[in-house]
């Protein structure tokens, strides 16, 4: 064999085994994810807690990732205020965007919460007036009645 032909094996010997140890690219960047946007979320007063149809969470103002595929809705609540949800969705004009963006919620104040009123406690027995303390007993036996003579016990023998 002439050097020439051993210097061409052994180069293609040399490709082949470089070729081998490398990894093989994957066809994974080929696919395409579902589309995203990032969306902004701000209230009204800020500090809301948000979330997601899609399980996100954020404290407002903020910012979430989501996917444009498929409709999905937020919900804005914080304490003293009443929660609000709304739809966000993509704009249907092919590039995904989602409308509306940013999403600005303004809270309403909750309506105070009333005390409920409660049966009114029974009434307590008023204190009777003391009563004039009753006349004594009579402890001795009642006396007879009086005889003919006028006096009260059986008429002496005579």
């Amino acid at each position: 064999m002439s050097s020439i032909s051993r210097i061409t094996a052994a180069g293609v010997c040399g490709l082949t085994l470089a070729a081998c140890s490398l990894s093989m690219p994957s066809f994974d960047m080929f696919k395409s994810g579902p589309p995203t946007e990032v969306l902004r979320i701000e209230s009204e007063p800020p500090g809301a807690d948000a979330r997601t149809t899609q399980g996100q969470t954020c404290r407002t103002p903020c910012e979430l990732t989501l996917t444009t595929e498929n409709e999905l809705a937020v919900t804005v609540q914080m304490a003293g205020y009443q929660p609000q949800t709304l739809p966000v969705r993509a704009d249907g004009k092919g590039d995904n965007r989602l409308q509306p963006n940013p999403l600005y919620v303004e809270l309403q104040p909750a309506a105070p919460v009333k005390p409920e009123k409660s049966a009114p406690a029974p009434r307590k027995p008023r204190p009777t007036t003391a009563a004039a303390p009753a006349a004594p007993r009579q402890t001795q036996a009642a006396a007879p009645a009086p005889t003919a003579g006028g006096y009260p016990w059986p008429p002496a023998p005579q």
